[in-house]
């Protein structure tokens, strides 16, 4: 019923005057003729993530006895048609070499036959939300799926300029219950390369990745992009440096691959937020190296005093400030819940952007939204740092593979927006939250 429900809602905002004509069609997209001057909206298959065809034979053994009076040929076989389905599917195709051969040819085919199409003054929209993150390779963190995906896209003489994180996900669905799955798909916004599209070197390439990444970084940041969903967004302007190019190659003349462009989109991605850190003050600095080798356990006052020198402070100082416990040669980050509940940064005299975000996660994870708004409400002056903080520490857990850590921080930026208008809403502060007073 629920199901039900979703369709008939949005069946009541079409216009009922019956102004927009509709066509549904079962093509294969590799060959499909749509007419030109279309504008185009795709959401490709994720390289291996989902047997669609496979998954649709579930229902379909039981739609094929009901339906096939009504729709003869949508039911004349068995179960689904498998052979030209879009996937990397190495048990269909022989291997996973050949799966991948597969999947890179057929989308390739599909996203040129998209280009020729399109409407050459409006973008191409391809949603995608396959997570980066997948496999481990000897050159770092690398992913089949996007690898492939995004150089079909390039091969197929499209590039990308722009990125749009969105919010379809849904937290209860069976794949996002207790893991950091993506919250969001990421819209990649496309347009034909232009056939006069320069060559670069890597170094050309690498320069123009370094100045155009920070900014749209901190843009997608400021937009409350989540951060499970950040590496994924800063494809979108990362690869856009890369696909603008017709061709992007070492010094001995080797075109740099897909891979290694993500492999270098990932380096400037961690440099640009370490970078951040100079924003935050000394205590915070240090709490971001200890936490980053020791999280939450037990660690050598020694080792904590030496690296209290290097960060301008002091572990008195940061047992001081309320961020550590010291004591028997050991020293230990306070975790949330250790945190009093009666703190008040009006009157902390040694405010920190690690207290702020560490309270502002205890409260939300017991009084909610509206807890941390009232909280939010009594901090001057930090607030934007404290999110860019969070941003920080998510990545820092992610990379280390602590989940249950990772989603603390991932939550309090995915509802960031909601508490800063909770906040300006009860107090009317809607000019002091902008100038971060």
């Amino acid at each position: 019923m629920n199901a039900i429900h979703l369709i008939a809602k949005a069946l009541s905002a079409l216009p009922p005057d019956g102004s927009i004509r509709n066509q549904s069609m079962q093509e294969d997209s590799r060959r499909a003729v749509r007419g030109r001057d279309c504008i185009l909206s795709t959401d490709p298959p994720y390289y291996d993530n989902i047997a669609y065809a496979d998954l649709s034979d579930f229902f379909f053994v039981w739609l094929r006895r009901s339906l096939r009076s009504v729709f003869p040929d949508l039911f004349a076989t068995i179960a689904t048609p498998k052979a030209e389905e879009l996937v990397a599917t190495p048990y269909r195709q022989g291997d996973h070499a050949k799966a991948a051969s597969f999947f890179l040819s057929g989308m390739e085919q599909a996203l040129r036959r998209i280009a020729e199409q399109s409407r050459p003054s409006l973008p191409v929209t391809i949603y995608y939300a396959f997570k980066q993150a997948e496999t481990k390779q000897e050159t770092g963190v690398a992913s089949t799926g996007w690898e492939t995906f995004l150089a079909a896209l390039i091969r197929s003489g499209f590039s990308i300029t722009g990125t749009w994180p969105m919010r379809t996900e849904l937290s209860n669905r069976m794949v996002g219950m207790g893991t950091n799955a993506l919250a969001s798909s990421i819209v990649l916004v496309c347009r034909r390369r232009p056939a006069e599209a320069a060559v670069a070197g890597r170094m050309e390439f690498l320069d123009a990745l370094k100045e155009e990444l920070p900014p749209a970084l901190l843009e997608l940041q400021k937009a409350g992009i989540a951060p499970v969903d950040l590496a994924q967004a800063a494809i979108g302007p990362g690869m856009g440096v890369f696909s603008r190019y017709r061709s992007v190659n070492h010094v001995y003349g080797k075109p740099l691959t897909v891979r290694e462009a993500l492999g270098h989109l990932n380096e400037v991605l961690d440099q640009t937020l370490t970078e951040q850190e100079g924003d935050f003050d000394g205590d915070t600095r240090w709490a971001v190296a200890w936490f980053t080798q020791y999280h939450f356990d037990e660690g050598e006052f020694g080792d904590a005093e030496t690296l209290s020198k290097a960060k301008n402070t002091s572990v008195a100082g940061l047992v001081e400030a309320g961020i550590l416990r010291s004591g028997g040669g050991r020293v230990r980050l306070l975790r949330p819940e250790e945190l009093p509940e009666d703190w008040d940064p009006r009157k902390d005299r040694r405010l920190t952007v690690w207290e702020i975000v560490h309270h502002l996660i205890r409260v939300l994870e017991t009084d909610g939204e509206m807890g941390a708004a009232r909280l939010l409400r009594t901090i001057r002056g930090k607030r934007e740092v404290a999110r860019l903080l969070a941003h920080r520490l998510y990545a820092v857990c992610d990379r280390q593979e602590r989940a249950a850590e990772a989603r603390a921080y991932n939550a309090l930026v995915g509802s960031w927006s909601e508490i800063v208008r909770l906040a300006m809403d009860d107090r009317g502060e809607t000019r002091a939250l902008f100038e971060g007073r």
